[in-house]
């Protein structure tokens, strides 16, 4: 070790002190002087004592020469708002002396909780201690969860060193997904909702679509007269199951959507997305997410997602972090379902203008059913308290458009349950009126 090495560790080790550290050195320094000052070669002994206790501290820790590793582990990893979430920590002495007293304090976005603050007494030669804390959030995100902080302490607490790990978590709070009833939606059979066991029917050799042969096809699926025909090995196609496909519309924005934190028109929108989302894929639809902004999120068995697992995480975690867009209509979302807007259409829809609604009613002939929650957002802001049986002309006159247009509109309003509004859109119920009774 260089000298300067030796400067810099002294300088931690002082650092290090803490106010009980600082007071004995502060009282020894002062014992010393009034001693020198005085003549009394006792009280210098004691102001020397004093002194050196919190320097000899400061020094035992830094010559400590035990190692220690850490870990953390998240359970679950992704947690739905206002669900708790528990963080294992484990802490391994992989040096063959035993610690000291340890001090272990985990970094924690202040939306989850104060700091967790754990005191160990003494670890063993090999071995290992574990411990662990709750956080939760009410609000959607992604939070970091670390490093991990180590404080070594001296028996008589005059000096504490700070060590931090490098590795850190990261936990996601996804909205809430609501367990949704399952209905039949009008328009269903145009993306196949039920029927996706449907293959490509192969009535003979005449209705036969034949492909150029691949490396790898079973050579028993040759078709020997497409090979003459064309000159090449030509095989047959295998029969595929058209899947059903639905398109998850969100409206994110900022001017659509009134009221703020957890409360807010927009929250209940977002999660209304998350629990359409998860039950159409639960159902056997290849759904995607789909913003004003125009992000899509792509279904199971698309852009290389696998399982629905998978893609029901993915919406999910792009659900955790969207946020208010600043535009103003649906053009580009309206530029991705023209390049693919077959199927089922369920928007979710904050406060529109007669423009969109126009625009709302023409993107429908492009799909094969649509059903649409109409957020009354006034009700989450506050400004109107409608009484049963009351309504706003103009959000009337809007859902009478949309509805004209082929779309199921289903008005939503602050307290609203998502999954009772769904079963209002069962085509095989009597059609709802504007004003949803949910009284559940």
């Amino acid at each position: 070790m260089t000298q300067a090495d030796k400067v810099s560790g002294l300088r931690t080790g002082l650092r290090g002190l803490t106010t009980r550290g600082r007071s004995f050195l502060a009282a020894g320094v002062t014992a010393s002087l009034c001693a020198y000052v005085f003549g009394q070669d006792a009280l210098l002994q004691v102001g020397v004592l004093l002194a050196a206790l919190p320097l000899a501290a400061a020094v035992l820790l830094l010559r400590t020469r035990y190692r220690v590793a850490g870990g953390r582990r998240l359970t679950p990893h992704r947690a739905a708002a206002g669900q708790e979430a528990r963080v294992h920590l484990r802490l391994d002495n992989v040096s063959r002396v035993p610690t000291g007293l340890l001090l272990l304090e985990d970094k924690v976005p202040y939306v989850l909780g104060p700091r967790p603050r754990f005191v160990l007494d003494r670890v063993e030669p090999r071995g290992f201690r574990e411990v662990s804390y709750r956080v939760r959030s009410d609000l959607r995100g992604r939070y970091p969860l670390g490093p991990l902080q180590l404080r070594v302490a001296d028996p008589f607490g005059m000096c504490e060193l700070t060590r931090s790990f490098s590795a850190s978590d990261v936990l996601t709070v996804v909205p809430q997904v609501q367990s949704l009833p399952t209905v039949r939606l009008a328009g269903e059979w145009a993306g196949h909702g039920e029927s996706n066991t449907r293959t490509l029917a192969l009535a003979g050799d005449d209705d036969v679509i034949p492909r150029e042969y691949r490396h790898g096809d079973d050579l028993r699926r040759v078709h020997w007269k497409s090979t003459a025909r064309y000159g090449e090995l030509m095989v047959r196609r295998e029969e595929q199951p058209l899947q059903a496909r639905a398109t998850v519309l969100l409206d994110t924005r900022e001017i659509g959507h009134r009221g703020s934190g957890p409360a807010s028109s927009f929250e209940w929108a977002v999660s209304c997305a998350a629990s359409v989302g998860v039950h159409l894929m639960e159902r056997g639809y290849r759904t995607r997410l789909l913003t004003d902004t125009g992000l899509s999120v792509p279904g199971p068995g698309a852009g290389g997602v696998g399982t629905v697992a998978e893609a029901a995480g993915l919406l999910l975690d792009a659900l955790a972090v969207v946020e208010n867009s600043d535009g103003g209509g649906f053009g580009r979302a309206e530029e991705v379902l023209r390049l693919g807007g077959e199927g089922l259409l369920v928007a979710v829809l904050g406060s529109l203008d007669d423009e969109q609604v126009a625009r709302l009613g023409r993107l429908r002939r492009r799909t094969g059913g649509a059903v649409a929650f109409l957020l009354d957002t006034g009700t989450w802001a506050g400004l109107r308290h409608l009484l049963p049986g009351t309504e706003d002309d103009e959000a009337v006159r809007q859902v009478r458009a949309l509805r004209e247009a082929g779309w199921t509109v289903l008005s939503a309003k602050a307290g609203d349950s998502v999954p009772a509004l769904w079963r209002l859109a069962d085509r095989s119920a009597k059609a709802a009126p504007y004003r949803n009774e949910v009284g559940e």
